[in-house]
């Protein structure tokens, strides 16, 4: 049996568009005020690694430590992130999603499997059963992704080798 071989773009693209349309179509379901992608990748970091700090915030979607300190100030100011500072060291500060975030984030995503049961309900029943085969690989490519820029090597950058002491 060969390794198959990916459309790496094509699958990109495909990811993207998915990701676009799922919340075009499902954020007017929510009722909730629209949210920008930037803001929301943020609240999403902020969701799945409570305790972050901003750095650790910027470093894991590659952006400017100042960009990311100003929409956090929007999120903190909207109720759905908090700042804790650390009691040993008060320059440290941990960030936090409050529940008015976890409440979002259900709803959010709801709405998101609501608009992909509508479309998945179109496809044939073995491409349905293709997708859910293949949910296990693309949450695993979804953890690699989410780890910090730096820990991501560039594809066509030959990986830094062990110095021989």
């Amino acid at each position: 049996m060969g390794e198959e071989t990916v459309d790496h773009k094509a699958l990109a693209v495909c990811m993207i568009d998915i990701s676009s349309d799922i919340r075009r179509k499902s954020l007017n379901e929510t009722g909730l005020r629209p949210i920008s992608n930037g803001v929301l990748e943020i609240l999403r970091v902020v969701e799945g690694h409570p305790g972050v700090t901003v750095a650790e915030v910027a470093a894991r979607l590659g952006r400017q430590l100042s960009n990311v300190s100003s929409q956090l100030r929007e999120l903190v100011a909207a109720g759905l992130v908090t700042r804790v500072k650390d009691s040993s060291d008060k320059r440290y500060v941990s960030l936090h999603p409050t529940d008015e975030s976890r409440r979002i984030k259900s709803l959010l995503e709801g709405e998101w499997a609501e608009a992909l049961i509508a479309a998945s309900a179109r496809l044939l029943p073995e491409e349905r059963q293709q997708i859910a085969a293949s949910l296990p690989a693309l949450q695993r490519l979804a953890s690699f992704l989410s780890e910090p820029e730096m820990a991501l090597p560039h594809p066509k950058m030959p990986l830094p080798q062990p110095k021989n002491t």
